[in-house]
């Protein structure tokens, strides 16, 4: 029997849009990103992962929780 290994993901299980950024406030990430997360190779969710602090931060006060959502990105990257 062969498992796959997970999927890595930077969601924080918020999923609450920004209209204005049109961002999740969790995770950063775009509905398109979203929903072709499980779609996307390694390389292009590593791509996404990268763009997501600026995202977080460009959010400022509307961010769920900044430190974790950039602490979950990082272990996401395996940084």
């Amino acid at each position: 029997m062969s498992y796959s290994k997970p999927i890595k993901s930077p969601c924080l299980r918020v999923c609450a849009v920004d209209g204005r950024a049109n961002v999740c406030r969790g995770c950063g990430r775009t509905l398109k990103e979203i929903a072709g997360w499980g779609a996307m190779s390694d390389g292009e969710r590593d791509a996404v992962l990268r763009a997501l602090p600026e995202r977080i931060e460009s959010l400022g006060d509307k961010a769920s929780d900044r430190e974790e959502a950039l602490a979950k990105i990082r272990d996401a990257l395996g940084n």
